[in-house]
């Protein structure tokens, strides 16, 4: 096939050689007219060769890489076990499948209760297990800070609390008010109780906040300024 091709090509080079031999013999001929002769020429050679190119893959390329591609697929469906994608499927006749479904359905019927049971019994206990349930996620607390008394009331105290960073907040509270707002307080402005801890600061003490002390029972009976203090970890 490629030598076919090539024939065209070595006639077509032979007659241009001998037209460059004649015109070379006979100077009369313009200048001109010799140049574009060989133009059109160097033309068709060019085209005669870019159509062989493209038979010559068409033909003998593309079916090459095409059979190496098949043999490089077969010899993966080998290695994976995956033989059965290399053969061909079998088109249902007409029919078939409804066959199918009724003697699936036959099959169905004759199965009892008992021997569905015993098909159960011998499942694998990953399967016949029920799964666990997931654990519901706590639902956050939320902060909510008791409202501010007026500073005209009776039993009023005002509290600055320092925190690290230098910032000082100040709030009113009832003396009546659990002592453990001062916590919910810290957590609300950013400090959690895991961390921090408040203290007073001369002398430097942390107090001790419960749920059954007051502000008044731990001490705090007017205008006091505390300090958000980092827990010791050692």
């Amino acid at each position: 096939m490629a030598a076919r091709g090539r024939a065209p090509v070595l006639c077509l080079l032979l007659v241009s050689f001998f037209i460059l031999l004649y015109l070379r013999s006979h100077p009369l001929v313009p200048q001109k007219d010799n140049e574009r002769h060989q133009e059109m020429v160097r033309k068709e050679q060019q085209e005669l060769f870019s159509k062989e190119v493209s038979e010559y893959s068409e033909n003998v390329l593309k079916p090459r890489q095409e059979e190496k591609l098949k043999k490089l697929e077969e010899r993966f469906y080998r290695m994976t076990g995956q033989t059965w994608k290399l053969t061909e499927g079998h088109a249902l006749g007409p029919g078939t499948e409804d066959q199918q479904d009724d003697s699936t359905g036959v099959n169905n019927c004759v199965e009892t209760a008992n021997e569905e049971a015993i098909r159960k019994r011998k499942l694998p206990e990953c399967v016949t297990k029920p799964l666990p349930q997931c654990e519901q996620p706590q639902p956050k607390r939320v902060i909510v800070l008791p409202d501010e008394p007026s500073e005209s009331e009776e039993d009023v105290v005002t509290i600055a609390l320092r925190c690290p960073s230098g910032r000082v907040y100040r709030r009113r509270f009832y003396k009546s008010f659990n002592s453990l707002v001062l916590l919910d307080w810290m957590m609300k402005i950013g400090y959690h109780s895991v961390f921090y801890t408040i203290c007073t600061p001369i002398p430097r003490c942390p107090l001790e906040l419960k749920e059954n002390a007051t502000l008044e029972n731990i001490g705090i009976t007017g205008h006091t300024v505390l300090n958000i203090e980092e827990k010791d970890t050692l």
